[in-house]
């Protein structure tokens, strides 16, 4: 009897510690985002605040809905509540980000007119870089700025580019990992729109540029 009860003395802690690990790795947020869209399930997208970096050229009619939000150089991803979103995480450093920054723009001009709004989330980056890549690409869609990589974490971001749309519900209903291509891009749009989630297969492919941890 002596032996059984030392062997669950032993036993449960390491138990626990095995059940706790599990649940902090299993309950990443990416981990949550993808395991629920290969669900096709929405998933609630984590919220952001940060500061305008570029305010981007809104034409009707997502100046009504959206330029407020923008007014104040600050915006938060609640703010755009009722209009769908497709977020890009991005760097200047990072070579596919630089390499899908044509697609983007062109398929954000196509895609405004339906009153889908894109934004660029600029990650880790100098600030000068991030303008100079801004200009550069001739990106007309908002962008916001995050010095350091607090929403990267949030959002369970290891690597760069990532593109998350968003329904008009502050849903996630699709994620791309890594460069996006023209058909991906259309389908997630196309699932912002509808609210109806779509799952986007990579056959393995993921962001070529890791983020570096910032203290």
């Amino acid at each position: 009897m002596r032996t059984v009860r030392l062997l669950i003395a032993v036993s449960l802690p390491v138990l626990l510690l095995a059940g706790l690990t599990y649940g902090l790795l299993a309950d990443t947020p990416q981990a949550s985002i993808d395991e629920a869209l290969a669900g096709s399930e929405a998933v609630e997208a984590p919220g952001f605040e940060l500061s305008v970096l570029s305010e981007g050229t809104l034409g009707p009619p997502l100046a009504r809905a959206v330029a407020p939000a923008f007014g104040d150089r600050r915006v938060a991803l609640g703010e755009l509540r009722g209009t769908p979103v497709v977020v890009n995480f991005w760097a200047s450093w990072c070579d596919p980000c630089r390499r899908e920054a044509p697609l983007l723009e062109r398929t954000w001009r196509q895609a405004h007119d339906r009153g889908v709004l894109f934004v660029g989330l600029n990650q880790q980056d100098v600030l000068a870089d991030a303008r100079r890549f801004l200009r550069d690409f001739g990106t007309s869609y908002p962008n916001v700025r995050d010095p350091g990589n607090e929403v990267a974490r949030r959002w369970g971001i290891v690597g760069l580019p990532q593109t998350f749309f968003i329904d008009s519900d502050g849903r996630v209903v699709a994620h791309v990992l890594g460069e996006a291509s023209a058909a991906e891009l259309r389908s997630g749009i196309e699932a912002a729109l509808s609210g109806r989630p779509a799952r986007v297969d990579r056959d393995g492919a993921g962001p070529a540029f890791d983020l570096e941890p910032v203290e």
